[in-house]
């Protein structure tokens, strides 16, 4: 019974998705790498997705690692889970992965190119160890699919 009502209550946060530096950018920086989406759009793409799943987001954009760490900290008690797409932060970032771990909340990355295909300093990512999953190179279709993922592992 109380495992039913902590997820009850879990799933009634919002899912924080976190965005980080030059996504704000979107749709004007590199259109050939990152699509001509803009971050308005992906909010608006992952707002209508959040609705027919029946769970509430909390949308931010920040270009400043401590901005970022701050919201994450903040999810460990206002946010059910987090997606994340930590721009160039997910291949420096030690901060973000120590604070997603402290969140101790389900984490997906997202990350709208394929790093893989691209400049091998991009190759790693710092904040992948504290994620539940990655969902790389699909576009914006990649937030959709996290949301999916976090609705699903939410309402277990």
């Amino acid at each position: 019974m109380a495992a039913q009502v902590a997820r009850q209550h879990a799933a009634a946060k919002p899912v924080l998705v976190l965005n980080g530096p030059n996504l704000n950018m979107l749709g004007k920086r590199q259109p050939e790498i990152y699509g001509r989406e803009t971050l308005v759009d992906v909010e608006q793409a992952c707002r209508k997705e959040a609705e027919r799943l029946g769970i509430n987001i909390e949308f931010a954009q920040s270009n400043h690692e401590g901005a970022m760490v701050e919201q994450i900290q903040a999810a460990r008690e206002k946010n059910a889970g987090i997606v994340i797409n930590a721009g160039a932060y997910t291949h420096t970032s030690v901060a973000l992965l120590d604070a997603l771990n402290a969140a101790e909340l389900p984490v997906i990355e997202v990350h709208l190119s394929n790093i893989y295909k691209r400049e091998s300093f991009r190759h790693h990512s710092y904040i992948s160890p504290a994620a539940v999953g990655v969902i790389a190179g699909l576009g914006s279709h990649g937030y959709l699919l996290a949301l999916q993922a976090l609705a699903r592992l939410l309402a277990r």
